[in-house]
């Protein structure tokens, strides 16, 4: 989305790479751009009958572009890649390598910038944590959507019909034979990222709640603990009420009692309707992207 001053020195990186294979496609996937990115890319197609380009009607996301790639590729493997310049394209030839060795899924691990800063750093280890600590996946730190499929995994993920996609939980749920790669993830060549702090969250929630069902139990749990304490507390209440004559009903505990439970309540209420929300999305059997224009 809006890379119009990557794709060109995109290209000219992968293609030197890749031609040296016996046959290769590169598709482009536009996600909505609003800059010259589609007509950049039908430009390099004119001189390169080998990419191609799948334009969608509007931006419907990062997850849903890289199923849109893997509903179209044709090859034996497919690698899907960034188009910011953030996955070193000369990676490609060791995943290859990899793969020819045996290994249906050969994905890539992100290490630690230094020049990134303290909080993004630390942004990206809760995420980790939260997935790892709260679904029922184990994604590895710094795990990324720079990755190999071989042709007979594309074809399970093609038959997995979700409305809430989450790639690398999926890709790590569906198990085979896998292999990770570390990398340093290069400075972007031209632009900024797209994914603000606000995406993070709602892609944590996304793979929290597509892989596990444990806020639900976390929730149920919270539930009685809350209950136990709440009729302890009246049992406590009853007896100062009983043996102590000089007991002065106060507002303070009584609103702090009120407040938590009912912060705790909206809490499980959220989580529920999570749940709830990815059954009315999924029930609706949307397409998970709608193309404007393609060259495939």
């Amino acid at each position: 989305m809006n890379e119009e001053g990557n794709i060109r020195f995109l290209i000219e990186r992968i293609v030197n790479i890749v031609s040296r294979y016996p046959d290769y496609e590169l598709i482009f996937i536009d996600d909505g751009s609003t800059d010259n990115s589609l007509k950049i890319i039908q430009e390099e197609r004119t001189r390169n009958e080998k990419i191609h380009f799948i334009s969608f009607s509007r931006n419907f996301g990062h997850q849903h572009a890289l199923r849109a790639g893997l509903d179209y590729a044709t090859g034996d493997c497919v690698i899907s890649m960034d188009g910011d310049m953030q996955h070193p394209p000369e990676l490609i030839s060791k995943l290859v390598e990899k793969w020819q060795e045996g290994y249906e899924i050969v994905y890539t691990l992100r290490k630690d910038d230094p020049k990134l800063s303290f909080t993004k750093r630390k942004t990206a280890n809760i995420f980790y944590f939260i997935i790892n600590h709260f679904s029922d996946v184990k994604i590895e730190k710094g795990a990324a959507d720079f990755r190999l499929l071989d042709k007979g995994v594309i074809k399970i993920i093609k038959t997995i019909k979700e409305s809430n996609l989450f790639m690398r939980g999926m890709v790590s749920w569906l198990g085979f034979k896998q292999y990770g790669i570390s990398y340093l993830p290069e400075e972007r060549h031209w632009g900024k990222t797209k994914y603000t702090l606000g995406k993070m969250i709602k892609f944590a929630i996304t793979g929290i709640t597509s892989f596990s069902n444990k806020p639900l139990h976390i929730s149920t749990m919270l539930g009685y603990i809350i209950a136990t304490l709440a009729f302890l507390y009246g049992i406590y209440a009853i007896i100062m009420k009983i043996f102590a004559d000089n007991t002065i009903s106060g507002w303070t505990s009584v609103l702090t009692i009120v407040s938590f439970i009912g912060g705790i309540q909206l809490i499980m209420i959220g989580i529920l309707g999570e749940y709830i929300g990815k059954l009315f999305i999924e029930t609706k059997r949307r397409p998970n992207y709608i193309i404007k224009e393609k060259s495939l």
